[in-house]
């Protein structure tokens, strides 16, 4: 990735960020974030993501496409490159690739999960490791609680 990729996409997460702590402000009713920990509905709405999340991610350990397939709402957006996916089959057509050979190409896991007051959205987000182990970038993912209770990637992006 360039520099100036580079640069845009450092740009880009802070506006997110910013983004994303002012929805959980206005959530809250402008007061302080909430830690997890202090409100236990909410913790095992976030132990709930977290699992779904390693359960997404070892699809890619498994080389499990399908799988894969079954974490991604049918309207979901993944951010790639300059032009976002949007929705599971162009999720699909994009992602095929990266499940095609014996060894996966990178893994992620979770480091932090959020659920807003509502339980319906999260945030997930932790470090992307090359097939070497190293990091080489962060990703986010906002999922939904659906109908079925099942929660769902809506949106995915990762940064350098």
């Amino acid at each position: 990735m360039d520099a100036g990729t580079t640069a845009a996409c450092r740009a880009k997460r802070w506006r997110g960020a910013a983004a994303l702590g002012a929805v959980a402000l206005a959530s809250a009713g402008g007061g302080a974030l909430v830690a997890q920990d202090a409100d236990p509905g909410r913790a095992a709405l976030a132990a709930q993501v977290e699992a779904r999340e390693t359960a997404f991610a070892r699809t890619m350990a498994d080389r499990d496409f399908q799988a894969f397939l079954a974490f991604v709402s049918g309207e979901a957006v993944f951010f790639a490159g300059e032009t976002p996916l949007r929705g599971k089959d162009a999720v699909a057509r994009e992602w095929r690739r990266f499940y095609e050979g014996a060894e996966a190409p990178f893994s992620w896991e979770p480091d932090l999960v959020e659920v807003l007051e509502s339980g319906d959205l999260a945030l997930s987000t932790g470090p992307v490791r090359n097939a070497a182990g190293e990091v080489v970038a962060r990703f986010n993912s906002i999922w939904r609680r659906d109908a079925d209770g099942e929660w769902r990637v809506v949106f995915d992006k990762g940064c350098p």
